[in-house]
């Protein structure tokens, strides 16, 4: 799906207000993106159930929980919306090209890449504004901060020669730290949640790095499926997508393969939490629904396109 065929399909909806949407669900919900619709989908993981649609501005893009609020970046307009209990809180805009998020677990502070600006932008997702933006590199996008909330790697770009590393131990005051080239052209950036490894996945070639952050070196170096790939965490699992070829892969954070298992073509992004895994179909706009250990459990049809979901 290319950017003129959004401008194409797209168009704006009202807000939707919160006295509509009745009481927030007490399980866990994912929030997907309605690419072409100017929306987010909140779906009830246990279910399958829409419980609310939301409405945003156009081209919602991508979509990470931080605390209690949801991002969402919007690259064609240079804005970005922060959603809390179904509803637009705040709309952030001066940005040029906003687009992926990191969250950072004092549930305050996101950091987002604007990929056309080359910077990571500090924001305070309760007081709804920005704090403070530092220059990375060209074409920064996809993020991931590390569980102690020190650190952000950084893609520079959808084959990136380079990752950025941005010091965020001062959350308001994010600081460029250094740059590295990874074995291959890296697309998708992903700390573990036992805070030792990080991986990051190939825009160019059929496998993926595994590093180790004790050490700074490459711990593997497991198999992948068609370039891009995306990585998620839960536990001491990874779990890896390739859009192109339709599969979902689980893994050890180590690299050790597990099982793989089909989704639909064009299941980029991943996410996990509340014991889910979620990834949504940019070309078929279903939500496929997995458990921790791999196994498929619903696959929904939300949207006519879809590129991003999280879980509340």
């Amino acid at each position: 799906m290319n950017r003129r065929e959004f401008l194409a399909a797209a168009g704006a909806l009202a807000l939707v207000p919160r006295a509509a949407l009745g009481p927030e669900p007490a399980g866990a919900v994912a929030l997907v993106t309605a690419d072409l619709e100017s929306r987010l989908v909140a779906v009830d993981l246990s279910s399958g159930r829409i419980r609310a649609h939301i409405g945003t501005l156009p081209f919602p893009r991508s979509v990470e929980r931080v605390g209690d609020v949801a991002v969402v970046a919007h690259p064609e307009l240079g804005a970005v919306s922060l959603v809390r209990g179904f509803a637009v809180e705040h709309v952030l805009r001066g940005l040029a090209e906003p687009r992926y998020t990191a969250a950072h677990p004092d549930g305050r502070h996101a950091y987002v890449t604007d990929a056309k600006r080359g910077e990571l932008v500090a924001i305070d997702v309760r007081g709804g504004r920005v704090l403070a933006r530092v220059t990375v590199g060209r074409l920064a996008r996809h993020v991931s901060i590390d569980p102690s909330g020190r650190t952000v790697w950084v893609a520079l770009g959808t084959k990136a020669r380079e990752v950025a590393v941005v010091d965020v131990s001062r959350p308001s005051r994010p600081r460029l730290a250094r740059r590295f080239e990874p074995p291959f052209r890296a697309h998708d950036v992903g700390f573990a949640p036992d805070g030792r490894h990080v991986w990051v996945s190939s825009g160019d070639r059929f496998e993926l790095a595994v590093y180790d952050l004790r050490t700074g070196r490459i711990a593997s170096r497991p198999s992948g499926d068609w370039p891009p790939q995306h990585v998620t965490f839960a536990g001491e699992r990874a779990y890896v997508t390739s859009g192109w070829s339709g599969t979902l892969r689980v893994h050890r954070v180590d690299g050790t393969p597990l099982v793989t298992n089909p989704v639909p073509v064009g299941s980029y992004n991943v996410q996990a939490g509340g014991g889910f895994v979620v990834t949504p179909s940019l070309g078929h706009g279903t939500l496929t629904v997995v458990d921790e250990q791999g196994r498929v459990l619903r696959r929904e049809r939300i949207a006519r396109s879809s590129h991003d979901a999280c879980v509340l």
